[in-house]
């Protein structure tokens, strides 16, 4: 039996943790032990996670691992109930609640609504990029590219006043973390639960033309909903985004023949975009509840079991993707899990495919000799965050 939930990438920063590695070769259904005595499930396989994101038996309710954790064990639930639901967060809630709530959101994040904003989302990233060769290297990426850019187009999706980031970028940063106790993480999302509940009363009062006012509108939805759907486009939005261009940048700079290759050939950047999804997985751990008995890949998972799902060993499952735990960005990789799969799958997908086409695109061609500033084993790795990334990435150019 698997004790505790293996979290540091041992082998290479981009890799799954050898430990879970092995158990996904011999039981992808494995048991495991929490520090609390109580067991649970923890799973591996591709096919198997899949099916899981797909399976409403398992309750999301327990969905802690991109939100809450307000656990004292990093990443570890110490309880078999699922949590007090959140108004308005709709990733840890089920049918019909989650339903009812996504589908106000549905008309915003068609394919079509994105590829309209497109446009801007590149002019915001070339901006982003002037700036950057205004400045004298070595510089820290993430703060002055990787950040930026998704917090600017998620501010302007939403209508949140970009002069107000550091309020929400140091809150969510300070949620986000592992090893912080409850009191600070409950005080971090207070700060940005009251500064979005001013916006969205005020949105309500007098409305733009943005994302939130046009729910502000619905007055099917309370001030409480709105505020906590707001809370999660807002972290979701930049979150995930920032850390996957600041990753994935790492990642092509310690494989430069991949690297040359996206230099060489641009159009390959749509599917290096989906490698890189899948090969990083930044939001590699969700959690799940057992809401009954379940028969599972030839376990028996029981009623009130929490239940961890491993998007990243899914996503390096060699049953799925030859050569799993290479990164190649001629690969196909779509089918990858780092969207999520089912009911639950990321509502933001193709805006964030959209801001990392651009962001990478633009990135490789206005900074063609781009290097690390630092040897690659100085790169400080976010261990200590829900979200998977770099805490800084320093870089350097001719």
């Amino acid at each position: 039996m698997q004790h505790g939930l293996p979290m540091d990438r041992d082998v290479t920063p981009f890799d799954p943790p050898s430990r879970i590695t092995e158990l996904r070769s011999t039981r992808p259904v494995s048991p495991m032990l929490f520090p609390d005595g109580h067991e649970g499930w923890l799973v591996t396989g591709y096919d198997a996670v899949r099916t899981a994101l797909a399976d409403t038996r398992f309750s999301s309710r327990q969905d802690l691992g991109i939100l809450h954790v307000p656990f004292p064990t990093p990443g570890m639930p110490e309880q078999t109930e699922p949590s007090p639901q959140t108004p308005g967060l709709f990733i840890s809630m089920d049918p019909p609640d989650h339903t009812r709530l996504r589908r106000k959101l549905t008309g915003a994040f068609t394919v079509r609504r994105m590829k309209a904003l497109e446009e801007g989302i590149i002019e915001i990233t070339e901006r982003q990029l002037d700036e950057l060769a205004k400045l004298t290297p070595p510089i820290d990426l993430v703060t002055e590219f990787a950040l930026p850019v998704p917090s600017l187009v998620i501010c302007e999706l939403l209508g949140v006043p970009y002069a107000d980031r550091e309020t929400f970028q140091v809150n969510s940063s300070k949620f986000m973390e592992r090893e912080v106790s409850l009191d600070d993480k409950m005080a971090a999302y207070t700060a940005m639960t009251t500064f979005l509940a001013e916006l969205v009363v005020s949105k309500r009062a007098e409305p733009a033309d943005d994302l939130l006012s046009d729910l502000a509108q619905d007055e099917d939805l309370s001030v409480e909903e709105l505020v906590g759907m707001a809370f999660l486009l807002l972290l979701a939005g930049f979150e995930t985004t920032a850390n996957m261009l600041a990753l994935g940048t790492f990642a092509l700079l310690e494989h430069p023949d991949q690297l040359a290759e996206l230099r060489a050939n641009p159009e390959l950047i749509p599917d290096a975009v989906e490698e890189l999804l899948r090969y990083l997985a930044v939001a590699d751990v969700f959690f799940r509840y057992a809401a009954e008995d379940i028969e599972f890949f030839g376990e028996t998972i029981r009623a009130g079991s929490t239940v961890i799902l491993s998007l990243l060993a899914g996503n390096h499952d060699p049953e799925k993707f030859e050569h799993a735990d290479t990164l190649d960005v001629h690969r196909n990789a779509r089918g990858h899990l780092s969207f999520g799969h089912g009911v639950h799958q990321c509502l933001g997908q193709q805006l964030a495919r959209i801001e990392m086409r651009a962001g990478f695109e633009g990135l490789l061609r206005r900074f063609p000799s781009l290097e690390l500033a630092v040897p690659a084993r100085e790169v400080k790795l976010k261990t200590d965050m829900n979200i998977y990334g770099v805490h800084a990435l320093p870089v350097t150019w001719a």
